[in-house]
Parts: structure tokens; C-alpha cells; sequence
């Protein structure tokens, strides 16, 4: 017997959740804690990305400055803002030292992390940018834009490199480089994931049996397995290699604006306008946690390096929440 039974209570800072285990034997209990909470943004958190080392945390809003956080402090480093246009979308490179971000007036600008200043910027684009993605050796980066083209630059040359599209003329909300760098995945406002194959520079495979547009989309460690969220209010797990849907998690009652996948790539969050985070294990597919603590709803979400720890940013504020009793069970 499976038994999905969820009962939530909310005390102070503690969110506890119990969950049935998928085989129906055992009662499995959660907490998770929020650690901190980082005030200074002026209007919704738009997106949230974690430096490689787990160090620094840079968010972006709609009051249209990047702001960068010491994890350890709490403390806000610096405050990042070239002109009026707001910045849509953040990726750190993988050596930590350069952050992308995506504007609302088509460009897309690189920043040397560690003085706050502006490396270099990117035109091309006939529309805003609203995702952004290094590769894993930190030699591409991948746009997407209102337009519905991709386009891949070259970091060292400050140079475009390729435009994806293959007839496909749909708003790009995400971006996601495969582990090995080979594929880079990207949701669409038409309702399907699309695979490109990098080296190649074409459409490998799309995904589709949404209804609903897909907000957010991240491979697992390995590579072999892409989550996606969007309008149908559902995660969705692929199987990279055969393209086929391998699950279906629901419970969320509103639009998915955020997916994440832990380091150990065992459990998937997700974020949504039914003002809840939830936790899910990928192997399974089973609700491991729900943290009904993110009033106004979530709009972003990231994990620490640590694999333990979730970053979320929602109206004017970034949290941190310590998940580590959940990642302990769902193993």
C-alpha cells in the first residue's frame, strides 16, 4: 500500500512534515530549519544562484540590482547595478570567479566577482534575456530570450558563437548544461523541453506531455535524468537518454516557478505560487518535505554545494533553509 499522507506544522522557524514511505512500511518524519534570511532587495527576487565554492550567494530582483551575499556572515558584499535595466537571470561560472546575468534591454553582462565590476557585454539578442548557463568548463555560455533564440558565446573572445533555434520561436524561460557538457536543455513558454546537442549545435530530442508552459529545468549529477516545472503545476523527470518520461510528482496546486537538484542528485525542490517549496526524491519520486514557510510564494531556487542546505528567494528577501534531516531520510 502506498500511502501519501502529509501532515504539516509550523513552529517558529521549524517546519516539520511526515511523509509515508513509498513501500508503505514505515513512517518517515522531516525537518527543515530556516537557517537565515538576507533582507535588501526592494522587489521580488526573480532568481538566486550559489558560487561553486558555496561562499558567495548572488540574487536578482525587479528593483533591478544584483546583490551579493557572504553565506558565513549573512552580510551583504556588494550591490552590482550598471543602469535601470532589471536583471532577469544569474549563473556563476564554475570557478566562481565570473557572474552572468541577463537583462531585461537584450544584453547579457559578464561581472569579475570579486571587484563588482563589469567584464564585458553581450548584444545580439532582439528581446529580453530571461536564462542564462555556463558549461561546465566555463568556455560557453548559453542565452535565452522573450524572442525564443539560444544563443551560445564564447567567454575568452567576448564573442557569439552560435544561435539555436531550429524554427522554434517560443520564449526560453531556462537553460541547463548537462554535467558533461554535451547537451544543454532549455524550457519553453510552448509547452516542451527541447536537448540541444552542443557540439553539433542541433535539436537533439523534445520533450513533451506538458500542459503548461516550463519554467525551470535541471539535470541530476550524472546526467542521466532532467526535472522540469511549469504552468500544469507538476515536476516532471526525463530520462536524458531515451528522452522518455520517467515521472510525474504532484501535489503542487499552482504554477511552478523554480526547480533544483541537490549535489548527491538525490532530491529535487520545487517552488511554487501555492506558496509552497517541496521536496521530492528523485529515485522514487515519492514527497519527501514541504515547507509551507514561503509567504509571498517563492519565486527561485538553488542548493548549496553541500547538497544539504536550499537557497529561495521570494518578495524582497533570500532564505536559507537546512534540509540536511530530509536528504538523511530520503536516502
Amino acid at each position: 500500500m502506498k500511502l501519501s499522507l502529509l501532515l504539516i506544522r509550523s513552529l517558529g522557524l521549524l517546519l516539520v512534515g511526515i511523509v509515508a514511505h513509498p513501500d508503505g512500511q514505515r513512517l518517515l518524519a522531516q525537518e527543515a530549519k530556516l537557517r537565515a534570511t538576507f533582507k535588501g532587495h526592494a522587489a521580488v527576487v526573480t532568481y538566486v544562484a550559489v558560487s561553486p565554492d558555496g561562499k558567495t550567494l548572488a540574487s536578482t530582483s525587479y528593483d533591478g540590482a544584483i546583490k551579493l551575499w557572504d553565506v558565513v556572515t549573512g552580510k551583504e558584499r556588494a550591490t552590482l547595478k550598471e543602469n535601470t535595466s532589471t536583471f532577469r537571470c544569474l549563473a556563476f561560472s564554475p570557478d566562481g570567479k565570473t557572474l552572468a546575468s541577463g537583462r531585461q534591454d537584450k544584453t547579457v553582462i559578464l561581472w569579475d566577482v570579486a571587484k563588482g565590476q563589469e567584464l564585458a557585454t553581450f548584444k545580439g539578442h532582439m528581446d529580453r534575456i530571461l536564462s542564462v548557463a555556463f558549461s561546465p568548463d566555463g568556455k560557453t555560455l548559453a542565452s535565452g530570450s522573450d524572442q525564443g533564440t539560444i544563443k551560445l558565446w564564447d567567454v575568452a573572445k567576448e564573442k557569439e558563437r552560435d544561435t539555436l533555434n531550429e524554427g522554434v520561436h517560443s520564449v526560453v524561460y531556462s537553460l541547463a548544461f548537462s554535467p558533461d557538457g554535451t547537451i544543454l536543455a532549455s524550457g519553453s513558454f510552448d509547452e516542451a523541453v527541447r536537448l540541444w546537442d552542443v557540439r553539433s549545435k542541433t535539436l537533439k530530442a523534445t520533450l513533451k506531455g506538458f500542459d503548461g508552459y516550463i519554467q525551470s529545468v535541471a539535470f541530476t549529477p550524472d546526467g542521466k535524468t532532467l526535472a522540469s516545472g511549469g504552468g500544469d503545476n507538476t515536476v516532471k523527470l526525463w530520462d536524458v537518454t531515451t528522452g522518455k518520461l520517467r515521472a510525474t510528482l504532484k501535489g503542487h496546486t499552482d504554477q511552478i516557478r523554480s526547480v533544483a537538484i541537490n549535489a548527491q542528485g538525490g532530491i529535487v525542490a520545487s517552488a511554487s505560487d501555492d506558496k509552497t517549496i517541496r521536496l521530492w526524491s528523485v529515485s522514487s519520486g515519492a514527497e519527501m518535505a514541504v515547507l509551507n514557510g514561503t509567504d509571498p510564494a517563492a519565486t527561485a531556487l538553488a542548493f548549496m554545494p553541500d547538497g544539504t542546505t536550499l537557497v529561495s528567494g521570494s518578495n524582497r528577501t533570500v532564505k536559507l533553509w537546512d534540509v540536511s534531516s530530509v536528504i538523511k531520510v530520503g536516502k
